[in-house]
């Protein structure tokens, strides 16, 4: 079999898969934030932090929730890595220095799983599960719960209330990520995947020298860290690395549970809202983006140029063998479209073009299908811009999903797209022009400014994946880089609430003949538009300094 016709069918194969899991994903989901019982182990978690999962709040209240609930968590990791010395199972490893604790710390909290370190010879089992893996859950768990918040803005009407945080961060944690991740963490066991508590041991020969590897959790975390959409690896190598990916078949597996979530929570936004098609328009947009995306990756990474790529099928420098140029690109764009950051390959050896659809996956704000919950609320401000465009074009004011989107509304909307372009260039035009931070560069000239600039791209906007060769852990970039984090988690969850609680307050606005059907392929064709036109007009300069001067020069 021909490696391109591998690849083509391992990404049908995963279609089918997705496709299969939607319906009945989607409704559970919508069932879980909808529901007015709670289970008793949920009771239980409300009795211990003192939360009245009943309560209704409004936009700042609900806000505050999630803001001292991340406070906290980051407090907590952070206190944990430094006192990692004196805990049992630490594997004899250090504290963690107080920079990149705060990267890290930030990283997790923020669901972006940045690791500015090699987490086998840095992280012992007491920070890796119960202060890593408890974060992949915890971080997922707002996401869903900020996107289900804007949600109920546009389902509810003549109200501010949006629902209560505590009980939508219980329930998406209880009900929904922890089933599924028990589920595929056996999956990945029975394949191959480690899931021990074992300490550290050589293993082997090699050149006079023994190799040592510890043990772990590994199955369990790797479940969580694509289910949730975060990425943060248990080994350096990260999916690449046989202990956590060991097959072709978990390798599929995992973009699979990447996946899963953001799409399905497109039927739930239909369910809630009471109009499934509306929820296949967004599923739409997703889906398009995303396969034009994945082909155009493939494209350019089986671009064979001589004799070496002939033999190899393609551009085979820093992917794995195991998974090939098919599995290689497909699993690339699913971690850069979405918040995931975990990578089977090295998208610092992608050709030049193909290290720029890495990074413009991201940049697009990671919407199609994006990250656990982030995805769909970003989804859902982009098409509020596509139909305050619109409107613009007929002269009417806007509306979409029965609410007017008004001058509040649309600064909401504006601010939100603002705030992650503008954390990713400054602080990337700042790292270039100090003379510190260049110093991390591996490479010079087009590459060099790409390894930076997808740094901040996949920081910003909560990623977490890494082109490699860049030196990441410094004071610069752990304190740099932890800032861009967590600005731009929280930043744009404040305008997404604030405009939820705005739509909320209002009345339905009834359908009259001039009012756009935005479940309609037209919409969805103005929407992709949209996304890629101020996407290509923020970034295109920036991305003509890197990987566009880069893949024209080669």
């Amino acid at each position: 079999m021909s490696p391109v016709l591998s690849g083509v069918l391992q990404l049908l194969a995963l279609i089918a898969a997705l496709a299969l899991a939607y319906r009945p994903l989607g409704d559970h989901m919508a069932r879980v934030y909808s529901s007015d019982k709670h289970l008793r182990v949920e009771k239980w978690i409300y009795k211990g932090i003192g939360a009245n999962p009943d309560a209704e709040m409004r936009w700042p209240a609900y806000l505050r929730g999630v803001l001292a609930f991340s406070a906290v968590s980051v407090l907590l990791l952070y206190l944990l890595q430094r006192l990692q010395g004196h805990l049992p199972g630490s594997l004899g490893f250090a504290a963690i220095d107080p920079d990149q604790a705060f990267n890290t710390a930030a990283s997790f909290v923020s669901n972006t799983n940045w690791q500015s370190y090699y987490g086998e010879q840095a992280m012992g089992h007491v920070v890796q599960t119960g202060g890593l893996a408890v974060q992949n859950f915890l971080s997922a768990s707002v996401g869903i719960a900020v996107a289900v918040a804007l949600v109920r803005g546009f389902a509810r009407s003549r109200t501010g209330e949006l629902g209560n945080f505590w009980a939508d961060l219980v329930r998406g944690t209880v009900r929904i990520l922890l089933p599924i991740a028990v589920i595929a963490a056996i999956v990945l066991v029975a394949c191959g995947a480690l899931q021990n508590f074992s300490g550290i041991h050589a293993v082997g020969q090699f050149f006079g020298g023994s190799q040592q590897w510890n043990g772990g959790a590994v199955a369990s975390q790797e479940a969580i860290k694509e289910l949730g959409t975060n990425g943060g690896g248990y080994f350096n190598a990260n999916s690449a690395h046989p202990f956590e990916n060991p097959t072709p078949f978990t390798n599929l597996f995992e973009i699979f549970l990447i996946l899963l979530i953001p799409f399905a929570l497109t039927r739930t936004f239909g369910r809630m809202v009471g109009s499934l098609r509306q929820g296949y328009a967004i599923l739409a947009t997703m889906v398009t983006i995303w396969i034009g995306f994945t082909a155009l990756m493939m494209w350019t990474e089986f671009a064979h140029h001589g004799p070496a790529f002939d033999i190899a099928g393609g551009a085979m420098e820093g992917k794995e063998t195991r998974f090939g140029v098919g599995g290689s690109s497909i699993f690339a764009v699913a971690t850069t479209l979405t918040s995931t950051g975990a990578v089977d390959s090295f998208h610092s050896s992608f050709t030049g073009l193909g290290g720029g659809i890495t990074m413009l996956g991201m940049q697009l704000g990671e919407i199609a299908p994006g990250g656990t919950g982030s995805g769909l609320y970003g989804m859902l401000i982009m098409a509020i811009i596509a139909v305050f465009i619109a409107g613009l074009m007929v002269g009417r004011t806007p509306e979409y999903l029965g609410k007017k989107i008004g001058t509040r509304e649309i600064k909401f909307a504006a601010v939100y797209i603002l705030v992650t372009p503008a954390l990713v260039l400054v602080f990337t035009a700042a790292a270039m022009a100090l003379p510190t931070p260049g110093n991390s560069m591996t490479n010079s000239g087009a590459h060099g400014f790409s390894e930076i600039l997808y740094a901040y791209t996949s920081g910003a906007n909560n990623n977490g994946s890494a082109f490699a060769g860049l030196n990441a852990d410094t004071q610069w970039f752990n304190s740099t880089i932890g800032l861009a984090m967590l600005l731009g988690r929280f930043l744009p969850m404040v305008f997404v609430l604030a405009l939820a609680g705005s739509l909320a307050e209002q009345k339905p606005v009834p359908a009259t003949a001039g009012t756009l059907r935005t479940e309609k392929p037209l919409f969805t064709g103005l929407l992709v538009g949209a996304i890629l036109i101020i996407t290509g007009l923020t970034y295109f300069p920036a991305l003509a300094l890197g990987p566009l001067a880069e893949g024209l020069a080669s």
